[in-house]
């Protein structure tokens, strides 16, 4: 079993470069793995709390799974941005909003190497 590191959003911040776009009250929370997928209906029914989602949606609703499954932060992948809705939605539940140029395999994988 891969024993993971003790990190915060804020250390990810940091050490990939992110962008925080909102949900800075979250910034401290504590992360425990990563979760890729775009397909709303697969991270509801697979990610776990503490994680961090790799996603390319960038609407309101990725704030309400992200907040039902307690996940730690949402990184947005290719440079995109949140819509106002998941912006503020992201404030409210006090889940980070976080952004990367990278696409999602790369991010992924620096994701992975800093919690191994």
């Amino acid at each position: 079993m891969l024993k993971r590191k003790a990190m915060k959003v804020s250390d990810i911040v940091k050490k990939l470069g992110l962008t925080v776009y909102s949900g800075v009250s979250g910034i401290h929370k504590e992360v425990t793995g990563g979760y890729v997928s775009d397909l709303l209906s697969d991270v509801m029914g697979h990610a776990k709390e503490g994680q961090v989602w790799c996603t390319l949606q960038t609407h309101k609703n990725v704030m309400a799974i992200a907040s039902l499954k307690d996940l730690a932060a949402v990184i947005l992948v290719k440079g995109y941005q949140p819509d106002d809705d998941m912006a503020a939605q992201s404030e409210v539940e006090g889940v980070p909003v976080l952004g990367t140029k990278e696409n999602t395999f790369e991010i992924a994988g620096k994701l992975y190497d800093l919690l191994k």
